[in-house]
């Protein structure tokens, strides 16, 4: 098939390089248009339910709503997980689906069991399947600062949710605009009993009163003249006058207005959360996308769109900040492996006029980097995949090898080309060309298949790391055949054109390769002497690199420098709204003394539209980095230092880091450890013994348990024999409590577009203790105070209650610093081990750490099948088992050098260094295959007997393009090496540092050993080629 396109490219000439232009005009067109990400796509397929439930506490909440809509979702097909969250009047239950599922398909199924569910729960009680997001979802948060003096908080919201929200809304690829902090705006209704009572009127009346105020309702049609006439009975207002001039019942023929029994006022609806940016009060917008849109491009939408809208911005508002910008890191990172990838091809150009010493054959070997790279993103564009970290780091790690078949094709051509022009009677250039293509074809098609195989354990990876290296692998192999495809095509005509008139023909090899060749040429000599001690030396030195590998520290992946911090404050639960805004306030002011600190935003709480259960005493603090000369541990640790005075637990992470982190286990953490069981109290009491034994393992910090305590509580116990004296139903006087104490939502009064609810709810002075057991409750027998009715206990209650699967649990989380994380895990398993837990209680161990266990035992078991699909590939070309060894003999001289430079550089053993052995592999093979087929050639072809004299001459003509494409490969990763920490380089680091140390070394002993080792063993298997008198080449 080879043989065919190279012919009919040579005899097509111009129409292969029309067809090329065309690939690359259109190739750049479509790089211009495509999705610009920080990593690829992550999202776990999951659906959220949450559940409002006014003031319920958590046990109820439990009881009443997430027991029956948890029992529901299990045993859905294609579930992996629930998980769930009961807080003070919400219900939080996360469906986790197996990756791969179709997330629509998983919602419908939700629904169908949601209407089944409904049932069940308490009336008015109904889930919300939250909206399709990301997990990189969150990509702006917006402060909006507003002057207190010239502007109330009640304002700035009500701006926030009713002009910026629903414009943001309308930029297409946004999912979700959610607002926190200021005050949302009702017409509040606050009865006083007393005046009630004295004017003999009912909580009922109130309501009746309520039901319908302020709205339009219908009249139907009427004919007149010949006309249709629709009526329309108008009460719309939104005059707090008219409501408190409603009247509620009549004494003595004088109607009794709502006023006279009752406060009517515009007031503040029940806050969950607040925010604050800078250390001043503010509204924060967190803006989240879809989770197929261009974050980049929707970032800059959002940016016009707001700077549109400055010009009307309520006097007293000032311009929206931007407190966090995904698209900062995301333009950081691409515009890194950019750089890298550039950088790397200006080092193959260099290393590739070294060799060659002439421009034209250097020309003709890097056309195939452009072309290759924008055939590759044609494939993403039509795959559906975004240009990534991930992505263009699959094509940094490549760029070396897209010139390996184009400089083999090119080195061999010049050097028949070089004997046809020395030659008594020259054949035609273009038979020439085409047969010194064809010579070399078959080694570079198989050595481009093994390439191929080698990365088949990279598309089996579960989960997030597979989704994270998948779209390299695909970069990577695309490319490489692309680059095949180049010179089989474009390579063969580009030579035929450039260089048969090329002056500098009978110039022989430039000064480098003549030099390198003498060198080798004596090493050669030597090394037929050292048979035996050579062998014995590589043997020992590869099984010292293999023994050396269990000593490495583990690690999931390399951290991210995302150049934000994400800070949770934590106060014990229980703390009250104020008290967490003071202390969130402070945390903001000592932040803002630390030099590197340019923007601080805090979040305290929950949202009213936020998926997160937290409750009012956690704050989340966004800080924004500038670069600095101080190490980035150095600023982390003096921020630590000036948060140490605060009376609240502290974490430090990253935006990014904290949500993959989530995503594996449900934890804002790197380790999860998870304590089941049923009792509560137990719980909470084995969680604080094993927080203190774990205290004391070395490397970890930010050790805490989640914040399952006990908060104080009103408990109001009803008397079932009072009430029955009384003549009220036990029922009547609960619904009459929830009424009165935690407020009924009785409608909506619409202003334009706006909707603003009006509430019924007692103010908050006669909802203290005193005033609870003074609380008149009307009855049958008239008013009584409510301590005749129940008795008023002060006592506590969880304030929230976590569960898992149906089992109730307990986290303790934490983070690794300054450690290996294997071996602090093996710590921590050992102390696990070390005491038993009572009868039913049972712990989980998730993190970081099990994602990397499950990934490098699947990358071992995948790699060697890998390996077994090699060797058979290499035994089917060659029919020998001896030959295929010694070209498989590059892959453990490679593990040599990688193993050294992972102990250079310090890198630990990651998922991403697991990458980087895998493509090694596929390129350290290739050295093998060049030289055992050249070999072959030589005495199939071109008459050599076998001897030292054949294999010195076949090393030496295969030393320029073996040299040229090992050392083109490894010196295009030197701009991923340095800077190991910039965005974008980090995850790659790991994985260019194996290649590059693995590279090296197989290249070096390669020039030795294998030309030894074909001299050893390989005449036999020669003999028996030969023997087939088969003319083909290898």
């Amino acid at each position: 098939m080879f043989d065919w396109i190279i012919q009919n490219s040579l005899r097509q000439r111009l129409l292969v390089l029309g067809v090329a232009m065309l690939l690359i005009i259109y190739g750049v067109l479509t790089v211009r248009t495509m999705p610009v990400d920080v990593l690829p796509d992550l999202n776990k397929p999951m659906v959220t339910l949450m559940t409002e439930a006014g003031g319920m506490a958590p046990e109820e909440v439990e009881q009443l709503i997430t027991f029956p809509v948890e029992a529901a979702m299990n045993g859905m097909p294609g579930v992996s997980r629930v998980r769930s969250v009961s807080g003070i009047g919400l219900s939080v239950v996360y469906v986790e689906f197996d990756w791969g599922s179709d997330i629509y398909r998983n919602r419908q199924q939700i629904a169908e069991r949601l209407a089944l569910v409904r049932e069940q729960l308490p009336r008015g009680i109904v889930p919300q399947m939250g909206p399709i997001s990301s997990i990189m979802g969150e990509i702006l948060l917006i402060a909006l600062p507003a002057d207190p003096e010239k502007l109330s908080p009640m304002q700035v919201r009500e701006y926030a949710d009713w002009v910026l929200r629903p414009r943001l809304l309308t930029i297409p690829g946004v999912a979700q605009v959610i607002p926190i902090g200021g005050e949302v705006k009702q017409y509040r209704v606050e009865p006083d009993p007393v005046r009630m009572q004295t004017a003999n009127v009912s909580l009922a009346a109130v309501e009746a009163a309520l039901a319908n105020f302020g709205g339009n309702t219908a009249g139907g049609f009427v004919d007149a003249g010949g006309r249709e006439y629709l009526i329309r009975n108008l009460g719309r207002t939104t005059r707090l006058e008219d409501l408190q001039n409603q009247p509620v019942a009549t004494t003595n023929g004088q109607p009794i207005l709502l006023r006279q029994v009752a406060d009517v006022r515009f007031a503040p609806g029940i806050k969950r959360g607040d925010a604050g940016y800078r250390g001043a009060p503010a509204v924060i917008l967190s803006v989240q996308k879809q989770p197929t849109a261009d974050s980049v491009a929707l970032t800059r939408a959002v940016e016009r769109t707001l700077k549109e809208m400055q010009p009307q911005l309520p006097a007293g508002v000032e311009a929206p900040q931007f407190l966090f910008k995904q698209a900062d890191f995301i333009e950081a990172s691409v515009s890194n492996v950019e750089e890298a990838l550039r950088d790397g091809a200006i080092m193959v150009a260099v290393i590739l006029f070294l060799f060659l010493a002439n421009v034209r054959t250097t020309f003709i070997s890097l056309v195939a980097i452009p072309v290759s790279l924008l055939v590759t993103a044609l494939v993403f564009h039509y795959a559906g995949l975004s240009i990534n970290t991930m992505t263009l780091g699959g094509l940094a790690i490549a760029i070396g090898e897209l010139v390996d078949d184009a400089v083999v094709d090119v080195e061999n051509v010049l050097r028949r080309l070089r004997e046809n022009r020395a030659a008594a009677t020259p054949l035609p250039v273009l038979g020439v060309i085409a047969a010194a293509s064809r010579e070399v074809r078959s080694g570079i098609v198989y050595a481009t298949l093994i390439v191929v195989l080698v990365f088949i354990p990279l598309f089996a990876l579960p989960g997030i790391e597979g989704r994270l290296f998948t779209p390299l692998g695909i970069a990577y192999i695309v490319s490489i055949l692309a680059s095949m495809l180049v010179a089989t095509t474009i390579t063969p005509v580009l030579c035929y054109y450039l260089l048969p008139r090329m002056k500098q023909l009978d110039h022989g090899d430039s000064a480098l390769v003549k030099k390198l060749k003498a060198w080798d040429t004596k090493l050669l000599h030597w090394s037929f002497g050292q048979v035996r001690p050579l062998l014995i030396g590589a043997v020992v030195v590869v099984v010292l690199a293999a023994a050396s590998l269990p000593l490495f520290p583990k690690s999931f992946l390399p951290p991210f420098n995302e150049g934000t911090l994400t800070i949770n404050v934590l106060l014990n639960p229980g703390s009250a709204l104020a008290e967490a805004n003071r202390i969130g306030t402070e945390a903001e002011r000592l932040l803002l003394t630390v030099p590197e600190v340019t923007a601080v935003g805090r979040r305290t709480g929950r949202a009213e539209l936020d998926e997160h259960a937290e409750g009012v005493h956690y704050s989340e603090i966004d800080v924004d980095l500038a670069p600095s000369k101080r190490e980035r541990a150095e600023v982390i640790a003096d921020i630590r230092q000036r948060l140490s005075t605060l009376p609240a637990a502290v974490s430090i992470g990253q935006p990014i880091s904290h949500r993959l982190d989530h995503l594996l286990s449900g934890v804002r953490a790197q380790i999860a450890l998870k304590v089941f069981g049923d009792d509560l109290d137990t719980l909470r009491t084995l969680a604080a013994d094993l927080r203190e034994r774990l205290a004391g393992i070395p490397g970890i910090t930010d050790l805490q348990i989640e914040k399952q305590v006990l908060i104080p509580q009103y408990k109001i116990h009803l008397d079932h024999e009072a009430a029955t004296r009384h003549g009220i139903n036990a029922g009547i006087l609960l619904q009459k409590l929830e009424t009165l104490l935690d407020g009924e939502r009785m409608g909506q009064i619409i202003e334009g577009n706006r909707r603003f609810d009006l509430s019924l709810r007692l103010p908050e002075s006669a909802r203290s203790a005193d005033a609870l057991h003074n609380l008149l409750i009307e009855t049958p027998l008239g008013p009584v105070p409510l301590s005749r009715l129940a008795t008023i206990e002060d006592g506590s209650g969880p304030n929230q209650i976590g569960r898992e699967n149906t089992r109730r649990r307990i986290i303790i989380s934490a983070n690794v610093e300054g450690a290996n994380m294997s071996a602090v895990i093996a710590a921590i398993r050992a102390e696990l081990a070390r005491q038993a837990l009572p009868e039913g209680y049972f712990t989980q161990l998730e993190g970081q750490f099990q994602a990397q266990e499950q990934a490098a035992q699947r990358i071992a078991i995948l790699a060697l099948i890998s390996l077994a699909l090699i060797c058979l590939v290499l035994y089917s070309r060659y029919k020998s088992a001896v030959l295929t060894a010694i070209i498989m003999a590059n892959i453990p001289l490679a593990l040599v050098g990688s193993v050294i430079a992972l102990w250079i550089s310090g890198q630990p053993l990651s998922v991403a260094a697991l990458v980087g052995f895998i493509t090694l592999t596929g390129i350290a093979t290739r050295n093998g295959i060049l030289k055992i087929s050249h070999y072959i050639n030589l005495c199939t072809l071109e008459g050599e007997r076998f001897g030292q004299a054949m294999i010195v001459r076949g090393s030496l003509e295969r030393l320029t393009p073996v040299l040229m494409t090992a050392l083109v490969a490894a010196f295009a990763l030197i701009p991923l090496l340095l800077s190991a920490d910039a965005p974008g380089k980090e995850i790659l680091h790991p994985v260019a540092v194996v290649i590059f140390g693995g590279l090296i070394s197989s290249t070096l002993l390669d020039t030795l050993l294998t030309p030894v080792m074909f001299w050893r063993y390989g005449e036999k298997p020669l003999q028996a080629l030969l023997n087939e008198n088969t003319r083909e080449t290898f």
